[in-house]
C-alpha cells in the first residue's frame, strides 16, 4: 500500500493529527493510496515554514527561476506517460486525456515563465522627481484546485505564482492527491526551494479558515463550486487578494442555418468530452426553429457510439464521474429529470447505488429533451454527462433562455451567418464565447474567466498575460535630488 506525507517546512510529514483518508479509483474501487487528513495545525506549520522560506525565493534572480520553471516543464514531458496513468487511475478520465493533460501543464509553465520575463514597471512625469514603479511579489499565495483538471489548473496557477517569486501553499482537491503530491516533487526535482513550496492535503471542511483566514496568506486563487467559492470570500476578508472561478451553466444555440451534423458533433463534444466533467461543459442545447428534430437525430447517433469504462482501456471514450459524491449528485439530477416527467432520450433513468470500495462510477451520456425553462435541469450546474435540450422560435428567445442562468462562464453558438455571430458575441452573458465549436477547449494564451457566479470579477483573468497581474503587486518609487 502507497502512503503519502504533506510537504511542510521542506520535509515530507504525516498530518499533526496522524489521521489519513483513502483515495480510490473511481472506475473499480481499488486503492490508489493514503494521504494525510490534515487540519489547523497543519496548515499552520506549512505557512510557518513559507514565511519563513517564500523572501528567499523571491529574491533569486528572475533568470534563475525560469530556469527552474522550464527543467520543470522539462521533467514533466520526461514522464507524462507515468503521470497520466496516475491521474487516470485517480480520477477517472482517459489515459490519452491524463496525458495530455499533463503536457499541458508542461506548456503551463513554459508560458508562465515567459511572461515572468515580460514584467517590467513604468516611469512617470513629474515635478522635481523621477517617479517609476515595479512590480514585485504578493507574498504567500494559498492554491486551492479541483479534481476535474488537477494538473492543468494547478500548473496555471502555481507557476505564474512561482514564477515571479511568491511562495505558494498547494491545497489540492481530496478527489485527486497523488497528482497535486506528483507536481510538488517535480518541482522540488527542478529546483525549487523546499521554502517556497509546501503541500497539505486533506478535506475542504478541515482545513478551510485555517488557511483561509491566515493572515499570512496574501493571494488565493480557488477553482471549485460557487458555494465554497462564496464561503471563501466571507472568510478571506477585505485584506485579501481572491481569484474565484466557480462553475458555468454553459448553452449552445443552435441557429436555422447551422448544419445538423456538425451541430451534433459540437453538443457531443461539448457535453460529454471528459465525462461532462468540466466548468465549460456544455449543459444546455438551444435549437432554434425545425432543425431540432434533424439535430436530435444526429446527436443520438453519436451518443451511441460513446463507449463508457476504466479509463486505462484504450476502447473507452468516457470514463466515470470523479468520485461517489459527484457520481450521486449527477444520479440525483436524473432523477429529478425523470421526476419532472422530461423525455429521456438518451442514457438510463435509473443509476443503482454504489460506494467507494467497488467503484463503476460510469454513467452513459444523457439528453432530455423538450426541457422547459422552469425545470431545475436549465438551471442548476450538474457537473455530468446529462444535455438539456430546450426548443426556441427565435434567436431573441433563444438568447432570453441563455441568459437566464446565475452563470456566465461559457456559450457558444452554430450558425453560417456572421450578422448572428455579431450579435451574439454582444448579447450574451458569458466570458468566453465560442462560435462554431464547443463551449470547452480554452487556448492558456488567453484571457480565461466568467461573469455572473461565475467568477468573483476581481482578478478573473486566470490565463494568458493578465493572470501576471493577480501574483504580483506594483511599488511606485519618488526620487528627489
Amino acid at each position: 500500500m502507497s502512503v503519502y506525507k504533506n510537504f511542510i517546512g521542506g520535509a515530507w510529514r504525516d498530518a499533526a493529527s496522524g489521521q489519513t483518508f483513502e483515495r480510490r479509483n473511481p472506475a473499480d474501487g481499488s486503492l490508489v493510496g493514503t494521504f494525510p487528513l490534515s487540519g489547523a495545525a497543519d496548515a499552520a506549520d506549512a505557512l510557518s515554514g513559507l514565511e519563513v522560506g517564500w523572501k528567499s525565493w523571491a529574491k533569486t534572480p528572475m533568470e534563475r527561476r525560469v530556469e527552474v520553471l522550464i527543467k520543470a516543464a522539462e521533467i514533466i514531458s520526461a514522464k507524462a506517460d507515468v503521470l497520466g496513468a496516475d491521474l487516470t487511475r485517480e480520477e477517472g478520465k482517459t489515459l490519452s486525456a491524463s496525458v495530455m493533460e499533463w503536457k499541458r501543464a508542461a506548456a503551463n509553465l513554459r508560458l508562465y515563465a515567459g511572461e515572468a520575463l515580460r514584467q517590467s514597471g513604468q516611469t512617470f512625469p513629474a515635478d522635481g522627481a523621477l517617479v517609476y514603479s515595479v512590480r514585485e511579489p504578493v507574498g504567500i499565495v494559498l492554491a486551492i484546485t479541483p479534481w476535474n483538471f488537477p494538473i492543468s489548473l494547478p500548473s496555471r496557477k502555481i507557476g505564474p505564482a512561482l514564477a515571479v517569486g511568491n511562495g505558494v501553499l498547494f491545497k489540492p482537491s481530496e478527489v485527486t492527491p497523488l497528482t497535486g503530491q506528483n507536481f510538488v516533487e517535480v518541482l522540488l526535482e527542478a529546483g525549487v526551494p523546499e521554502g517556497a513550496i509546501a503541500l497539505v492535503q486533506g478535506r475542504g471542511p478541515d482545513l478551510g479558515s485555517a488557511l483561509v483566514e491566515a493572515e499570512a496568506v496574501k493571494a488565493i486563487t480557488f477553482t471549485g463550486s460557487y458555494a465554497t467559492g462564496s464561503a471563501i470570500h466571507r472568510m478571506a476578508g477585505p485584506g485579501k487578494r481572491l481569484q474565484l472561478e466557480m462553475g458555468g451553466k454553459n448553452p449552445t444555440i443552435v441557429m436555422p442555418d447551422a448544419d445538423p451534423a456538425k451541430a451534433a458533433s459540437i453538443l457531443m463534444q461539448g457535453a460529454f468530452n471528459l465525462t461532462g466533467q468540466a466548468c465549460t461543459a456544455t449543459s444546455r442545447a438551444i435549437i432554434v426553429g425545425e432543425i431540432y428534430e434533424a439535430v436530435v437525430e444526429k446527436l443520438l447517433e453519436l451518443v451511441a457510439k460513446a463507449v463508457p469504462g476504466n479509463g486505462m482501456d484504450p476502447a473507452t471514450t468516457m470514463g466515470p464521474s470523479g468520485c461517489k459524491a459527484q457520481y450521486d449528485r449527477v444520479r440525483e439530477m436524473i432523477g429529478v429529470g425523470v421526476a419532472e416527467g422530461l423525455q429521456l432520450l438518451a442514457g438510463t433513468a435509473d443509476l443503482p447505488e454504489l460506494d467507494e470500495q467497488t467503484g463503476g462510477f460510469f454513467v452513459a451520456p444523457t439528453i432530455f429533451g423538450d426541457v422547459p425553462a422552469t425545470s431545475r435541469l436549465a438551471k442548476e450546474e450538474i457537473f455530468g454527462p446529462v444535455l438539456a435540450l430546450h426548443r426556441a422560435a427565435s434567436y431573441e428567445e433563444a438568447i432570453e433562455l441563455a441568459n437566464a442562468v446565475e452563470y456566465g462562464l461559457a456559450a457558444a453558438i452554430v450558425t453560417k451567418d456572421t450578422g448572428t455571430i455579431l450579435s451574439f458575441a454582444k448579447d450574451i452573458e458569458a466570458g468566453i464565447v465560442k462560435v462554431n465549436s464547443a463551449t470547452g477547449g480554452v487556448a492558456s494564451t488567453a484571457p480565461f474567466g466568467g461573469i455572473k457566479h461565475s467568477s468573483n470579477q476581481t482578478y478573473k483573468e486566470q490565463a494568458g498575460h493578465g493572470v501576471m497581474d493577480f501574483y504580483t503587486m506594483t511599488r511606485t518609487i519618488y526620487l528627489s535630488s
